[in-house]
């Protein structure tokens, strides 16, 4: 398939779950991407359109730690999200899996971060 082609359908996939999902101060959208290297989770306030918690397997303390982008990142990265989350004072956000599927990396991600104790 075309590079070209491919970005689009996943800019559709992404405007299509939008459509259905947004963030408030009370429960933001935890928005989940994940790279061929890395991983990246951030609480967002769309309405005032702010990040309100952010963190990456780029974080100083994650980093020693080697995480990559597969399962068992994913799992280190949903705990460490919610404990930060918990810690800001977020106990309830609405899931952005960003264009993915949800399984396999995506899911992993999501139920260590239910288990941490995010409702969602």
């Amino acid at each position: 398939m075309n590079t070209i082609l491919k970005a689009n359908l996943l800019q559709k996939r992404k405007w299509r779950i939008r459509k259905k999902v947004t963030g408030t101060a009370a429960r933001p959208r935890l928005s989940v991407k994940f790279s061929t290297k890395h991983i990246y989770a951030q609480a967002v306030n769309d309405d005032a359109g702010t990040t309100i918690v952010f963190l990456s397997s780029l974080d100083a303390d994650l980093r020693k730690q080697k995480l990559a982008a597969n399962l068992a990142g994913a799992k280190a990265l949903g705990t460490a999200f919610a404990a930060k989350a918990k810690a800001a004072g977020i106990t309830s956000v609405v899931f952005d899996r960003n264009g993915a599927r949800y399984h396999g990396k995506v899911k992993v991600f999501a139920d260590s971060a239910r288990e941490a104790g995010l409702q969602f």
